[in-house]
């Protein structure tokens, strides 16, 4: 078996018009070629296919993309999608609706959605050649998860999630956590992400692939199974002027009876689709992953991961003091920050208690 494992994806203006006029060519370019070698193409789909304008209020973007980018997906072939993210609920029921719609007229698989929380930890099988994978599709708590009460994406827990990793081990072969979460931007795991991912592969998980950074962090393999903190962007083009903005990494796994081998295969972002990194590009990509890599082995990680914090130290002591004339908008930034796992993580490296120094020399 294998498996083409895409990191996020979202219709931005640049793109548009490729995806809309059903022109796989210049939306994929040569990745194209890479789609053709996996038995299923599964991509994130980070953004609601609707015309709807109905926006959830919410801190950050609202994503959307026309209809016809199912259509797209499909004749470039691709044949899931992972839908637990931050912004597939991004104009509601209506947004979704359309979405899933859509998905299932041109007959995409999904997971990572569902009708209330319960309904969303449904998980995604594959079976070929008598070997069985099932893909637990999770995201942290930001805006579009499923509640007890209220459809969304599939929301991870620290505890729920492990039992359902473990659960999908006994029936399957081998199982694929994507994880969509860590913090934006950095190319490390904060302490908490570091050990859950960990605590994953120990429920059964044999890899890991974690999204929404939209940078490429770091690889390691603990425990025989694949663990990537970092996938980077996909398909996200023209959005952000940042250069690590517009290269990610495709994992392509190879599924034997024996075990999976995985390699990944680096993309740029072009002004209307994406294209393979040239040898150039990716003898670059690949060097800088395994350097950053070795981190994980002597555990200097944790440096990246400080240092990335103090960049964004300024940002959220801002929204630490409130006063009796502080807004609802001021307060519902602290209440994103503490609902949300990537920046709760935050939170702790910056606000250590005193229990951090009591009766430390």
């Amino acid at each position: 078996m294998k498996l083409v494992i895409c990191g996020d994806m979202s219709i931005t203006e640049g793109s548009y018009k490729s995806f809309d006029e059903i022109d796989p060519k210049t939306a994929f370019n040569d990745v194209l070629g890479v789609f053709a070698q996996g038995d299923r193409v599964i991509v994130n789909l980070e953004c609601a296919l609707t015309e709807s304008e109905n926006r959830i209020p919410k801190k950050g973007p609202n994503l959307k993309g026309p209809k016809n980018s199912a259509d797209t997906l499909k004749a470039a072939g691709v044949t899931d999608c992972t839908l637990s993210n931050n912004h597939i609920y991004d104009f509601g029921r209506e947004g979704l609706k359309d979405t899933l719609e859509q998905l299932d007229r041109v007959g995409l698989k999904y997971t990572g959605i569902g009708k209330n929380y319960e309904d969303s930890r449904k998980d995604h099988t594959i079976v070929i050649d008598g070997i069985t994978v099932t893909i637990v599709n999770v995201c942290e708590h930001e805006y579009t998860y499923a509640t007890d009460i209220r459809e969304g994406a599939r929301p991870f827990d620290e505890f729920e999630t492990m039992d359902d990793i473990r659960r999908a081990k006994a029936s399957a072969d081998y199982v694929i956590v994507v994880y969509h979460g860590g913090k934006e931007y950095c190319r490390y795991p904060s302490p908490r992400l570091y050990k859950a991912c960990h605590e994953m592969v120990k429920c059964g998980a044999d890899v890991v692939l974690c999204q929404h950074s939209h940078i490429i962090g770091v690889y390691e393999k603990f425990e025989g199974a694949h663990i990537l903190y970092g996938q980077g962007n996909f398909h996200f083009v023209k959005y952000m002027n940042k250069d690590f903005w517009q290269e990610g990494l495709i994992a392509l796994l190879d599924i034997t009876r024996e075990g999976i081998d995985i390699e990944f295969t680096p993309v740029k972002a072009m002004e209307e689709g994406i294209r393979l990194a040239n040898a150039e590009e990716k003898a670059r990509i690949m060097s800088d992953l395994w350097e950053r890599s070795e981190s994980l082995r002597d555990g200097t990680w944790i440096n990246g991961w400080r240092e990335f914090v103090a960049t964004v130290e300024s940002n959220y002591k801002k929204h630490a003091g409130f006063t009796l004339e502080s807004t609802s908008d001021e307060y519902q930034m602290f209440a994103h920050y503490l609902d949300c796992e990537a920046h709760t993580d935050i939170w702790r490296e910056l606000f250590k208690t005193w229990n951090h120094t009591n009766e430390l020399d």
